[in-house]
């Protein structure tokens, strides 16, 4: 190890968890900065260590680990940096912060849509932006997102603000598909058709459905799971209880996917190790456990999915790539400011 990455190792010891200081310096380790949840990754990490010998050193933030490692630069001492949302992935690329994966997993294991073309990340899990409906004020069994801008739904919709990464992600796939003047024109309507001005998180829009405020609620997959779970409060079981999910456009081209995924990091001090880790990520185990922990769908096809995940419908992803979807991001956010989506309807 050289002095000056040993001093890095010392600054950022405090900050990861269970890390003993000369960590860095010693084989057979991987180090990892992870956006996941402890309870959501600990498992998996547990069962690759226990199968390949390698210790794994993780340090958990909610936010800021893109910046992290561009301020750390070639003294970085991370290895593998796991996060959620296409645009983390591309930004990462962008940022020269990545370098490719060279496991053979990646291009045996996971459709060309959920991965970059020269392997500078991968997707890990899929999560879809879907509808959830009232299941006493809804009889539609099929819906899609040009629905969402039909007079039938007038007052009846309502959804986070638009510029949140959630719905910046449906809105961008949005256009992909359709072109940037169709998104304006859809989004406008979607605007008009909303109950009121958009506000709160994916779990409030479900107790709009219970409390009659809305019908139709846009909402990530897997808040479905996180509030029937045994350790969820009783009020959100009861707004759960209320809804039910239509996965839009599944008799069409299928259903926007956004993804929780990862990238080696470009000054890896590990990359072998790193290498090792992806694979393992990507093995049916692991892709079973990593979807498991958090209602979300394998990248990985042959993998199981979890049994309450599956009683919600097959979920058939739109094959659009992410690279792709990513691309017009910038345009939807803008779209979002220059149509004052979260003022409300406006007609």
């Amino acid at each position: 190890m050289t002095t000056k990455r040993l001093a890095l190792t010392l600054l950022g010891s405090v900050a990861l968890c269970g890390l003993a200081m000369p960590a860095f310096a010693q084989s057979g380790e991987v180090n990892i900065y992870s956006y996941r949840e402890q309870s959501l990754l600990q498992p998996l990490l547990d069962s690759f260590s226990a199968e390949t010998g390698i210790k794994a050193n993780v340090l958990y933030a909610g936010d800021g680990l893109l910046e992290r490692v561009a301020a750390e630069g070639e003294l970085s001492p991370v290895d593998v940096v796991l996060t959620v949302d296409i645009g983390n992935l591309v930004g990462a690329e962008e940022q020269g912060l990545t370098q490719p994966i060279t496991t053979a997993a990646l291009a045996e294991r996971v459709p060309p849509a959920f991965r970059d073309e020269d392997a500078n990340w991968t997707a890990l899990s899929l999560r879809s932006r879907v509808f959830y409906v009232s299941k006493d004020r809804v009889d539609a069994t099929a819906l899609t997102y040009e629905d969402l801008a039909s007079e039938e739904w007038a007052g009846r919709v309502c959804t986070r603000p638009g510029d949140h990464a959630y719905n910046i992600g449906l809105i961008a796939h949005y256009i992909a598909v359709n072109g940037e003047e169709a998104g304006r024109e859809w989004l406008t309507n979607v605007r008009d058709n909303l109950a009121f001005a958009p506000n709160g998180n994916d779990r409030a829009q479900v107790k709009n459905i219970l409390d009659g405020t809305c019908d139709l609620a846009v909402v990530n997959t897997y808040y479905m799971g996180a509030m029937l779970n045994n350790d969820a409060e009783p009020e959100q079981k009861d707004w759960a209880a209320s809804a039910r999910i239509i996965y839009p456009n599944a008799e069409a081209d299928g259903t926007q996917v956004n993804v929780a995924g990862g990238f080696i990091a470009k000054h890896a001090p590990n990359a072998e190790n790193a290498n090792a880790l992806i694979e393992f990520l990507l093995s049916d185990e692991a892709q079973a456990i990593y979807a498991d922990t958090n209602y979300e769908f394998p990248v990985v096809a042959s993998a199981p999915i979890n049994e309450l995940v599956a009683s919600w419908g097959t979920l058939k992803a739109s094959p659009v790539a992410l690279t792709e979807v990513a691309a017009h991001r910038a345009t939807a956010a803008a779209l979002v400011d220059e149509l004052k989506f979260n003022e409300g309807p406006q007609k």
